[in-house]
């Protein structure tokens, strides 16, 4: 196998522990950032995954429809749709696969219909690969062990503001109203970088 970034450098493929006995491991990624999703198909192949990776919702529905894959790593939101609508076809031709959903915006409402439209797990990027593999490899009767480095309050805070904000039109005045904030403290925290 090679690296979809680098196809003149092969990949190392060690089998994760958590696959050893699974027959089919095809995963189809989805993400609409280039580079974020050639790091992790790689390091999903390098742990044994047969990956087909793909940049938008048309192009995962066909392989939902076409070649539906055991597990899936979907983006929520992408310029073409929205990666629920990817696990809901995906549903419809695998009902066993096993889908985990990635987003940049924490929110309680997002993992609810995650988990309804028939997604295993919900994390929050940046999600760390093992914890990836970790929520695709657990058995459909157990959850996934939690994760080994989880968002910082202060990182779930600010993913939360940023995500109203982004609902507000990035309007400063509305998500200071709607987030019951004063507006000058929501200016300083959205001038700071995101906390780790």
């Amino acid at each position: 196998m090679t690296d979809i970034s680098r196809p003149d450098r092969p990949v190392t493929v060690t089998l994760h522990e958590s696959l050893k006995g699974v027959e089919d491991r095809t995963c189809l990624v989805l993400d609409d950032d280039g580079p974020f999703l050639q790091r992790l198909a790689r390091a999903l192949t390098q742990r044994g995954f047969l990956v087909s990776a793909v940049s938008s919702a048309g192009e995962a529905k066909d392989i939902a429809r076409l070649n539906p894959p055991a597990f899936a790593v979907l983006d929520l939101r992408l310029e073409d749709g929205s990666g629920l609508d990817v696990v809901q076809v995906l549903h419809e031709y695998r009902p066993e696969a096993r889908a985990v959903i990635l987003t940049g915006y924490g929110a309680i409402a997002t993992a609810v219909a995650a988990v309804k439209a028939g997604a295993v797990d919900y994390l929050a990027k940046p999600a760390d690969v093992e914890d990836i593999v970790k929520a695709l490899a657990a058995s459909p009767d157990e959850k996934p062990a939690p994760p080994d480095n989880p968002m910082s309050a202060d990182r779930v805070r600010w993913e939360h503001i940023q995500r109203v904000y982004e609902l507000c039109n990035h309007n400063v005045s509305e998500t200071a109203r709607r987030l019951n904030m004063h507006r000058r403290t929501l200016q300083r925290i959205l001038a700071k970088r995101a906390p780790r």
